[in-house]
């Protein structure tokens, strides 16, 4: 019988499930292939045998960046059989964001598709890499050797020792012995004695630099089996991943089919459509990923039974789509339950911490359409007032939690102490409640994120190299909401010597800049979308983070004792224009299909 508590890895999952799901499948690609639960255990180990050849053993710390497929899943596979620290990032992010990381998390390997989707990864990762890192490129397979040549799994105490990621090139990790605010040593084992780090993953935007963000094994295990509990996977079920892989969702999903023995259909792009129809002929009864994905579903629905009467539901096997990363809109949810004829089922997790609540399949529709359902399994979550003491049930404040699930710790001691409470709950920077039935609503955040299509976006990034367009006087970056991408970037500028004005306009028109652009007033041509996407693009902005909306006006609105500018005043402003409508259009920041190429389109 299955006791996750006796799984303190994730390849005693994969042993566990390779003997007791032998010969049934555990993954499906779109042409048909599929691959056993045994087969899936068997490829890994000779991968593992592969990078063991290249000088990959426990600790090696090894950034990849790779398409969703079934050998990245492997790649991965291989890797927590050695014992390797392992980086994923995001097919999406450039040479910004993946200089910043390769340099943060002293990578000592580069894994990457060569050229996918008309993009040289390794060409970028060549030029990034500094001495001493090597890149290795997967265009031709995976690597493979001698099954017999790979040692026993690294245990709980590792030969990385659990040193602090990201501090040195020189030969390893630093081995601080500092302890965190959530009294996490740095001896490779958490308090609870849940071993040493095995993921770094990087936030992808709370701050103007990401943040690394260790997980051990067991963390992602819990929260996996949160997600497979609260959503009841079973072996029967079919679920996919038609999100990145690279994205902490990726390999916890993973590690609930592990729990579960269901397997999933593996789709290296997504596109409704086609989507559906892949999901049809396998049977899918479980699919999601972020809130764009029900709107694409929703979408693609309406098209098929307006094209094809009486052809019944989109993916009738269906029983349920889940997500989260990003608000869910009561109408959205209502339209897509009704239209799908399936439980719409939304969740609340963050790179810290994948699983912190869940709905399931048996909440009535409030609940479903109206929270991110109940804390999981193994997570316990603490609403606090401004002053950290207790809220009361239906009272704001500050989401705060513990659990198994919860990350071990920055890679950065001080971001570490700032996050975590003397009673050791993790401050998470979200506002909710806890209602009477224990479920939580979300209603804002403290920290100054745009959460689009599930990536977490910094305002102040994007304002800092806005500030360098010679153009721009001052700029103020916010999130609209969007029902499409939850929310869009909305960059609202002044041009370059701007007396200062009564504020900023109405939407009547008096806010400048039309389609046209407004003038620069310092020789730095007309502020248009066009000129500030270009702008972006030349400083190395990733494509998903460019902003969709251009608002131009005199001044911006402030107040406070400090003179802040008052982002709110400006959200309530231009809600209401669309990206398309706002008066300062001047051409779109990119192509629809390149812009959202995000977990929904990945």
């Amino acid at each position: 019988m299955f006791d996750p508590a006796r799984m303190h890895t994730l390849w005693d999952l994969v042993e566990y499930r390779a003997r007791a799901s032998a010969g049934r499948p555990m993954f499906f690609e779109e042409d048909g292939r599929s691959v056993t639960f045994d087969e899936v255990r068997d490829e890994a180990v000779r991968a593992a045998a592969g990078f063991r050849g290249l000088g990959i053993g426990a600790g090696t710390r090894v950034v990849w960046q790779l398409p969703t497929r079934i050998e990245t899943v492997v790649a991965s596979l291989a890797l927590a059989r050695l014992g390797a620290v392992q980086t994923p990032v995001l097919h999406l992010h450039r040479e910004r964001e993946v200089g910043f990381i390769l340099a943060e998390s002293a990578a000592e390997f580069v894994l990457v598709p060569g050229v996918w989707r008309g993009f040289d990864y390794g060409a970028m990762a060549r030029k990034l890499a500094g001495d001493g890192v090597r890149v290795v490129s997967l265009a031709g397979g995976l690597p493979a050797g001698d099954p017999a040549t790979v040692p026993d799994p690294a245990g709980e105490d590792g030969e990385d020792g659990g040193g602090r990621i990201g501090s040195s090139r020189d030969g390893g990790s630093s081995g601080s012995s500092d302890r965190g605010a959530d009294g996490r040593g740095a001896d490779g084992r958490g308090a609870d004695g849940r071993g040493r780090t095995a993921w770094v993953y990087y936030t992808s935007g709370t701050t103007a630099s990401p943040k690394g963000v260790e997980h051990t094994d067991a963390s992602l295990i819990a929260g996996g089996v949160g997600l497979a509990t609260a959503l009841g996977m079973s072996a029967d079920d079919i679920g996919s991943i038609a999100f990145p892989y690279a994205h902490v969702a990726g390999p916890d999903y993973v590690i609930a089919m592990l729990v579960s023995g269901f397997p999933a259909v593996v789709l290296e792009t997504f596109e409704a459509g086609r989507a559906a129809a892949v999901y049809r002929r396998r049977g899918v009864t479980m699919a999601g990923g972020s809130t764009a994905f029900y709107q694409a579903f929703l979408t693609e629905s309406r098209r098929y039974r307006a094209q094809s009467p009486g052809a019944g539901r989109l993916i009738p096997s269906l029983r349920l789509l889940s997500g989260g990363g990003a608000p869910l809109p009561p109408e959205l949810y209502a339209e897509a339950a009704r239209e799908l004829d399936c439980a719409i089922v939304h969740g609340y997790g963050m790179t810290e911490c994948p699983m912190i609540a869940m709905g399931t399949p048996y909440d009535s529709d409030e609940q479903l359409g109206r929270t991110v359902g109940r804390p999981v399994a193994g997570a316990e979550v603490r609403i606090v007032r401004a002053d950290g003491s207790a809220a009361a049930t239906g009272e704001p404040g500050e989401v705060t939690l513990k659990g198994t699930m919860l990350f071990r710790r920055y890679t950065d001691p001080a971001l570490t102490a700032r996050a975590f409470d003397e009673d050791g709950y993790f401050h998470t920077g979200d506002l909710g409640y806890l209602r009477p039935d224990g479920h939580l609503v979300l209603t804002g955040r403290l920290k100054d994120i745009i959460i689009r299509k599930g990536e977490n976006i910094s305002a102040q990034e994007i304002e800092d190299l806005l500030r360098t367009h010679p153009a721009v006087g001052e700029v103020a970056v916010i999130g609209l909401p969007d029902r499409e991408r939850g929310e869009r970037v909305c960059a609202v500028v002044t041009p370059a010597g701007a007396d200062g004005g009564a504020g900023g306009g109405t939407s009547d028109g008096a806010d400048s800049g039309a389609g046209d652009g407004a003038d620069g007033g310092a020789g730095g041509g007309p502020l248009t979308l066009d000129a500030l996407t270009a702008h972006l693009r030349a400083a190395g902005l990733m494509t998903q983070k460019l902003p969709e909306q251009l608002e131009i006006t005199d001044e911006l609105p402030r107040g406070g004792p400090l003179n802040k500018v008052l982002k709110t005043v400006l959200r309530a402003r231009y809600a209401g224009r669309g990206p398309e409508a706002g008066p300062a259009a001047g051409g779109k920041a990119a192509p629809a299909a390149e812009r959202d190429a995000g977990p929904a389109a990945s």
